[in-house]
């Protein structure tokens, strides 16, 4: 008699659970997004939740939650109910660069994939009186102006980045912290900062009106999205790459069922001819079909982790200036 009450008790809840997934969602969802508005990843975040409203019936609520690299944004989510109302834009720097943070979660455990978004260049950019146009002149000018360049730290890239620049350059940057890219861009085209590395969707608006300048691609190839930006390795410092690209995550214990409208949802709005123009003026590259689904984000985040991971470690960065 024990042994039915207590299958009964599961076949319960497994209804319950059912029941709650075939109706969700009922009521808005948040959206966090771990920087400040005004960023690309701002940005990303509020072009997708506009066309995903459609397919789910409800809105998507943006909360920007900035700080310490995004890792803050990102625990509040790790710590979220896993019942499909909060998830995250996640990308290298909150779910692959922030091991250089102290977490209180787990960047392997405590997050359900939902969907890669788009793969995203980083560009190395400068105020645009810095007497250097390019990686080469820039280091040539470092050399006979030592101690003089001062380096945005605004996330997990743009440390790591920073440190890279320094170890293959022999050179050294004055870091200097920001809770984002969006106040970051601000003072940089203010020319109070000399350094930022940045996705494009924040720094082409200014690159195409002359407030800024671009220095590099950090990819390993020019992006089709913006082609006629050259690469560090065209520019005078070979090897310094970094990567950028967007995907969404739950919490951990998300039912399936909830985790599949999401990205159906997602899937509907990449797919979207006007949501792929509005990402190629900002710069982005839609992520190929394949990883666009849990398991293509799941797969894609553990091979940048295998990737970086040992990189940072073996080269001992931590949090700089923070």
């Amino acid at each position: 008699m024990r042994a039915f009450w207590a299958a009964l008790s599961l076949l319960v809840i497994a209804s319950v659970a059912d029941a709650n997934a075939q109706s969700y969602p009922s009521r808005p969802i948040t959206l966090v997004v771990p920087f400040p508005p005004g960023g690309s990843t701002d940005a990303a975040a509020r072009i997708m939740a506009e066309r995903m409203r459609s397919n789910l019936g409800q809105s998507i609520v943006i909360e920007n939650v900035g700080g310490a690299g995004g890792s803050i944004g990102v625990g509040r989510v790790a710590r979220a109910a896993p019942d499909g109302y909060t998830f995250d834009i996640g990308q290298w720097d909150t779910h692959v660069g922030s091991i250089i943070y102290k977490l209180d979660y787990d960047l392997e455990k405590d997050f359900e994939p939902i969907a890669l978004i788009s793969n995203n260049p980083q560009l190395m950019v400068a105020k645009k009186d810095l007497p250097a146009n390019t990686l080469g002149e820039l280091v040539t000018w470092m050399k006979a102006n030592p101690g003089k360049i001062n380096f945005v730290n605004q996330n997990a890239a743009a440390n790591v980045t920073g440190v890279m620049f320094e170890n293959l350059t022999k050179q050294k940057v004055q870091f200097i912290p920001y809770r984002g890219a969006g106040p970051a861009m601000t003072d940089l085209v203010a020319g109070t900062v000399d350094l930022l590395v940045v996705q494009g969707a924040v720094a082409l608006p200014q690159i195409r009106a002359g407030a800024i300048k671009a220095l590099a691609n950090l990819s390993v190839a020019r992006s089709a999205s913006m082609p006629d930006i050259p690469t560090a390795d065209e520019t005078g410092v070979p090897g310094l790459y970094m990567s950028g690209w967007f995907g969404f995550w739950a919490p951990k214990g998300t039912p399936k069922d909830i985790i599949a409208k999401l990205n159906a949802a997602t899937v509907e709005a990449l797919a979207d001819p006007a949501i792929q123009k509005r990402f190629t003026e900002l710069g982005l590259d839609v992520a190929p079909r394949a990883q666009q689904t849990p398991e293509g984000l799941a797969a894609f985040q553990k091979a940048e982790i295998d990737k970086w991971w040992p990189i940072i470690k073996s080269a001992g960065i931590g949090v700089q200036a923070q």
